[in-house]
C-alpha cells in the first residue's frame, strides 16, 4: 500500500472513530453515568449491547465516553506540542545567539527528565480531567521536533527569499510565518499525526494507573483498569476498550506514515 493510500485509509478509520466515539453515545438507551440496578456483570442484550460493568453500568456508553476523553487529550496535546515545536524551533534557529541556546537548553534538560515519573507526580496533584493532562503531556513532547525544526530554520533563513524579506525591513515573527513555516508544514503536519498516538496511549496509561482522568469521569485506561480484575468472567467489560484503544493507535500511525512516505518518498526508501 502506497503512502497516499494508508494515510487514506487510516484518515477513513480514525473519522469513524471519531464519530462512533462523539456520536455513538446519542443512539444508546443508557447515559455513561448510569448506573441498572437490575443488571449487573449482565452479559451484551438488546438493552445493554455490551453488557454491563460489576457495579451495573453500560459497557458501550461508558467506553465511548472514555473513547472520547482519550481522543480529545491525544488531539489537543498533539496539535500544542507540535505548535510550541514550531515557535520554538523556528525562534531558536532563526533568531541564533542567546534565543538559541536558552531554547535548546530547555530542551536538552526536559530531554534527559524521566517525563513519565514527572507527568505522574504532578498529574496527581492537580485536579484531574484532560484538561490537566494536555499541557502536561504537551510539555513533554516537543522537544525532538523542535531541533529538527531548528536545524532546517538554520538552511531556510539563508535562502534568497528570506533574505530579501528581512532586508526590507519585515519583523523575525513575520518573515517566520510567512516565508519560513509554510517550507515546514509537512513536516510539522506529520509529526502532529505521530503525536496523537503517543499522547492516547500516554492518557491511557496514566488513567490505568490511577493519576490521569478521574472518577466520576472515565478515559481508555480507567475503563480498562476496571475491567481488568473480572478479565476471565466479564470480558466485554475491558475488551471492547482495549480494541478501540489498538484501533485509534493504528489509524493514527497509518495516517502519520502515510503522509510522511507521501510527502517525502525518499523517507521510505
Amino acid at each position: 500500500m502506497t503512502g497516499g493510500r494508508r494515510a487514506v485509509a487510516g484518515g477513513v478509520l480514525l473519522v469513524l472513530l471519531v464519530l462512533l466515539a462523539f456520536a455513538g453515545p446519542l443512539a444508546s438507551p443508557w447515559g455513561w453515568d448510569e448506573t441498572d440496578f437490575a443488571a449487573f456483570r449482565q452479559g451484551p442484550s438488546g438493552e445493554h449491547w455490551l453488557g454491563t460493568t460489576q457495579s451495573g453500568r453500560d459497557v458501550f456508553s461508558l467506553t465511548l465516553r472514555g473513547a472520547r476523553n482519550s481522543l480529545s487529550v491525544g488531539l489537543c496535546a498533539a496539535v500544542l506540542a507540535t505548535g510550541f515545536a514550531a515557535v520554538a524551533g523556528t525562534a531558536a534557529g532563526f533568531l541564533g545567539g542567546a534565543a538559541d541556546r536558552m531554547l535548546m537548553w530547555g530542551a536538552d534538560l526536559l530531554l534527559v527528565l524521566p517525563s513519565l515519573l514527572v507527568v505522574t507526580v504532578l498529574a496527581s496533584r492537580a485536579a484531574g480531567g484532560w484538561p490537566v493532562l494536555v499541557p502536561l503531556l504537551a510539555a513533554f513532547m516537543w522537544m525532538l521536533t523542535a531541533r529538527v525544526v531548528r536545524a532546517a530554520t538554520l538552511s531556510l533563513r539563508e535562502r534568497e527569499h528570506v533574505l530579501a524579506a528581512r532586508y526590507l525591513g519585515l519583523g523575525a515573527p513575520r518573515v517566520i510565518a510567512r516565508h519560513v513555516l509554510p517550507h515546514l508544514a509537512s513536516l510539522l503536519a506529520v509529526d502532529a499525526s505521530l503525536n496523537v498516538s503517543v499522547a492516547v496511549v500516554a492518557e491511557s496509561g496514566l488513567s490505568y494507573l490511577g493519576f490521569g482522568v478521574r472518577p466520576p469521569d472515565v478515559s481508555l485506561g480507567s475503563v480498562i483498569a476496571d475491567g481488568r480484575g473480572g478479565a476471565t468472567a466479564l470480558p466485554w467489560a475491558f475488551g471492547f476498550a482495549a480494541g478501540l484503544l489498538v484501533l485509534i493507535v493504528v489509524a493514527v500511525n497509518l495516517v502519520g506514515d502515510g503522509l510522511r512516505d507521501a510527502l517525502h518518498p525518499e523517507a521510505g526508501r
